[in-house]
C-alpha cells in the first residue's frame, strides 16, 4: 500500500510514520505538511490511503477531501473529538483522536486496507463530507479548484450560487467558479440571515442586492451590485420579503 500523511505537527508525522515503518504491508510512505501540498501528492503519488488532520492552516482537512479526483481511504487524525467523532463516526473509513496508541492505529488501519476491495470509494467520499456538512456551524467561506490553484473565497464576497446540472456556480467578487456540490448542502451551510435560496436553481447574497423590481404578477427580478439580473419565485421572494422586512 503506499501511504500519505498530511499533519501540520512534525511530531505526529514521525509517530505514523513508525508506527507504519513496522508493517510489512506498506511500499511507500509520504508526507505533507499542509492541505495545499497534500493535495498535490494526492494528484502526484495516487495513495492508497491518506492519514488527514482536520484542523489545519491555510485550508481544512474537509476543505481537502472536497477537492479530491481520485478515491482514496481516509483516515482522520485529530486532537478534537467535535471534529472527528460527531462528525465521521457513522461513514468516514476511520479516525483517530489524538494521541492514539500503536493498537489503535494498526485497527484502522486494517479496515482501511479492508476497504481498498471496494469500488465505489467516491460515494464514501460524499457521505463523509454530507455528514460532516449536516453536523457543523455555518460556513464562513468556499474552497474550489480553478485550473491548478486553489481559491479560498469569503462567503461575504459572493454574490449568488446558482445551479448547474450536478455542480454549482459560484458567482463572487473575484470571478466565477464551478464547484462539485450541491444546492441543497449550500442552502444549509449559509447562514440564512444573509443568503437567501430566491429560486430552486439561485442563492442570493442579500446583502449583494441593489434593487428588486416586478417581473411580473408572481415573480420579481433581483440587480446585484454586480449588474447580474436573477429571477425570483413566488416562494423566494416570500423568502425575501422575510429577511429585508418590505
Amino acid at each position: 500500500m503506499r501511504i500519505l500523511v498530511i499533519d501540520d505537527e512534525p511530531h505526529a508525522i514521525e509517530l505514523i510514520k513508525n508506527y507504519l515503518k513496522e508493517r510489512e504491508d506498506i511500499d511507500e510512505i509520504r508526507t505533507a505538511s499542509n492541505g495545499f501540498d497534500g493535495l498535490k501528492e494526492i494528484n502526484e503519488f495516487n495513495p492508497d490511503i491518506v492519514y488527514l488532520d482536520i484542523q489545519m492552516p491555510k485550508i481544512t482537512g474537509i476543505e481537502l477531501i472536497e477537492l479530491i479526483d481520485v478515491p482514496v481511504q481516509v483516515i482522520f487524525t485529530t486532537a478534537y473529538d467535535e471534529y472527528a467523532i460527531r462528525a465521521f463516526e457513522l461513514n468516514a473509513t476511520d479516525y483517530l483522536l489524538k494521541p492514539f496508541s500503536k493498537d489503535r492505529f494498526n485497527k484502522a488501519l486494517d479496515r482501511a486496507k479492508s476497504k481498498l476491495e471496494m469500488t465505489d470509494f467516491k460515494a464514501n467520499f460524499n457521505k463523509i463530507v454530507e455528514n460532516y456538512n449536516e453536523n457543523k456551524e455555518f460556513i464562513n467561506r468556499v474552497v474550489v479548484k480553478s485550473g491548478l490553484k486553489i481559491v479560498i473565497i469569503p462567503v461575504e464576497e459572493i454574490y449568488c450560487i446558482e445551479a448547474a446540472d450536478d455542480y454549482v456556480v459560484i458567482v463572487s467578487e473575484t470571478g466565477e467558479f464551478v464547484k462539485n456540490s450541491t444546492m441543497k448542502y449550500f442552502e444549509k451551510s449559509l447562514n440564512t440571515k444573509d443568503f437567501v435560496r430566491v429560486h430552486r436553481s439561485t442563492i442570493v447574497n442579500v446583502n449583494k442586492i441593489k434593487e428588486i423590481q416586478p417581473y411580473s404578477k408572481e415573480s420579481y427580478s433581483i440587480i446585484l451590485n454586480n449588474g447580474k439580473i436573477v429571477r425570483t419565485s413566488r416562494q423566494g421572494i416570500a423568502e425575501l420579503k422575510k429577511i429585508l422586512d418590505f
